[in-house]
Order: structure tokens, then C-alpha cells, then sequence
């Protein structure tokens, strides 16, 4: 059983050129290391969520540190763009730049301009109120593979076709667009064209992405929600906060309707999240989040007899946060 002090940032040397593609390809090194016998094919889920995301970091680095590492990543807007850095290179290191990506991160970065240029915008019936630069130079900062054919394992990213009102799985080509496409929230980001499309936040169809998981041959799926739809323990502090909570709650159903109809033989974990009262703007306190998410992740994990629980009971009862707090 891993240290869960473990769950703190540690420094890893570089990985040679090639671990990310052994991962892929003999992966249950890891788990042999650890005891285990079988390996599951396994597949990470990463919602969207903004901010939250941060915890997303905290989870992958558990499910790592267990030598737990994905045969598929699928994600949405800020949970694509987590997913893409693990999809190239499944490894601690790639954890650890993330934790240092969102520790740096501020309001500025991602939301450039003042409260007077995002007048202008509406004022000028404008599309959106920010720039999309700050988040076009976040998802270079993280450095992914330029294409999906290039990243150590599979990855999809889900976004919205704006013009149609459908959902779109992008696997294939350039990554950086689709990336920007997957988290291009309506109205505060410019929609994105991409191959032929004009896309906006994949949250608006489905923020949870399960489904595509389960479209190839997994056993165990790891989900990383991180956007919250029970009860609010923060007060909203702007209109922004209350649409976003609001956004929340609609697009959780979906995926209480996916789990619901998981197929047999396929165990589902939804890993806990920690509190997170933070107003959609601030980007704040990421190192105790990661620290938190982690230390929840590992409990649930090493706990895993009794929460994989049999694919019918799980269907009746999904394991959320507060069953394991």
C-alpha cells in the first residue's frame, strides 16, 4: 500500500523518450511491482469544471502512485486539457508539471483584460467576453503532443458542435484546436473552428464523459468529476458563479444516467473530490487542493474490495464524495 505522504509533490528525474510508450504497451509492469496479478484494461474519465480541475491532479497522482495508469483517457474542457499532459506521458512527472501549471495559474492568465474590454465586448455584440490567448498559451505551456497519433496512449476529447447542437468526440489530428475547443465556454470564450466545425465547451453535451470509455474494450474506469451537482455549501459571489452552478447541476444528470446503464462487467469508480468553495475567478489554494484530492483518492483506493462494488449494485447506488468523508 502506497505512503499516503507519498501524496505530496516530489521531484521525479525526466523519463527517457520511451517510457510513455512502454506504459502503453507493458503496463502491467507497474502492477506487478506492486503484488497484483491481473491488470484490468482501464480507462481514466476527466469532467470539466473550470477551476476544480485542480483536483484532478491530486486523483491521477493516486491512481499513479498505485500503478494504476490508463489504457484510454477521455475528458472534457479543463479535464481534456488535464488528460491530454497524461495521455502523452502516463507518469509522475507529467503529474508534476501539471501541479506546477495550476499552483502558477491566476485569474489574469486565463481570463485576460479588464472589467472595461469585457464591456466593450457585450456593448459591441461581440461573441464572447475574454480573449481565448490565455488559454491557447496555458495548453502550450502543458507541452502536449501536437497530434493524437503522437500521444503514448489514446486519448478523446469531447466538444459541442455550435451550429448543430450536437456532440463531438475529436481522436485524431491536431490536438492544440481541439483542445481550445473542448474548453471554449459559451459566451466567455470565442467558439473555436475546427475541422469544418464551430465548436464550444464539450460541457454543454456531456461534461462527464463515460459513454466514450465504455465504446472500447475497458474493464475499470476511473472517473475524476470534479463538477459538482448536490447540494452548494459557498454562496454564489457573481452571476457568473450561479450559471456555472447551475450549468453543473443540469449536465450531472447525464452522467447519473450513464452510470446507470454500465454494462456488465465493467466496474465504475468515481473518486472523491475535495471541498471547494473557491468562486469560479479564483485560482487559488491548488496545492492544498491537489494535496487533499490525492489523500481522498488513496483512502478510496485502497479501500477498492469494498467500493468496486458488483456492476448491478453500483447501477442502484453510485458511490459519491460523502460516503467516503
Amino acid at each position: 500500500m502506497p505512503d499516503d505522504s507519498m501524496c505530496g509533490r516530489k521531484p521525479h528525474p525526466p523519463p527517457r523518450t520511451d517510457d510513455a510508450r512502454r506504459v502503453r504497451q507493458h503496463g502491467e509492469v507497474a502492477l506487478q511491482a506492486a503484488g497484483a496479478e491481473h491488470r484490468p484494461r482501464t480507462a481514466f474519465v476527466l469532467s470539466g469544471g473550470g477551476n476544480l480541475a485542480v483536483s484532478q491532479v491530486g486523483m491521477m497522482r493516486a491512481l499513479l502512485l498505485r500503478g494504476i495508469v490508463p489504457e484510454v483517457v477521455v475528458g472534457t474542457s479543463a479535464g481534456a486539457i488535464n488528460g491530454a499532459l497524461v495521455a502523452t506521458d502516463p507518469t509522475l512527472a507529467s503529474v508534476d508539471r501539471l501541479a506546477e501549471l495550476w499552483t502558477a495559474l491566476r485569474s489574469g492568465d486565463m481570463f485576460p483584460g479588464n472589467i472595461l474590454s469585457r464591456a466593450w465586448n457585450v456593448l459591441s455584440r461581440d461573441d464572447h467576453l475574454f480573449s481565448n490567448e490565455g488559454l491557447r498559451t496555458i495548453i502550450e505551456h502543458v507541452a502536449p503532443a501536437e497530434t493524437f497519433e503522437a500521444m503514448a496512449v489514446p486519448m478523446r476529447v469531447v466538444a459541442t458542435d455550435l451550429e448543430l447542437g450536437e456532440e463531438v468526440v475529436l481522436a485524431s489530428g491536431p490536438l492544440a484546436p481541439a483542445l481550445l475547443a473542448s474548453a471554449a465556454i459559451p459566451g466567455v470564450f470565442a467558439p473555436v473552428e475546427h475541422d469544418g466545425r464551430l465548436l464550444v465547451d464539450g460541457a454543454v453535451t456531456n461534461n462527464v464523459p463515460l459513454s466514450h470509455a465504455l465504446a472500447g474494450p475497458v474493464e475499470r474506469v476511473y472517473v475524476c468529476n470534479v463538477a459538482g451537482g448536490g447540494a452548494a455549501p459557498m454562496k454564489a459571489r457573481s452571476p457568473l458563479d450561479v450559471a456555472v452552478r447551475a450549468f453543473n447541476i443540469s449536465r450531472n444528470q447525464r452522467f447519473a444516467l450513464e452510470v446507470a446503464h454500465v454494462p456488465p462487467g465493467v466496474d465504475v469508480v468515481e473518486l472523491p473530490r475535495p471541498d471547494d468553495e473557491r468562486a469560479v475567478l479564483d485560482f487559488s489554494g491548488a496545492p492544498a487542493l491537489i494535496e487533499e484530492a490525492c489523500t481522498l483518492a488513496g483512502v478510496a483506493l485502497d479501500a477498492a474490495p469494498t467500493v468496486l462494488a458488483p456492476a448491478a449494485r453500483r447501477r442502484r447506488m453510485p458511490w459519491r464524495r460523502s460516503q467516503v468523508a
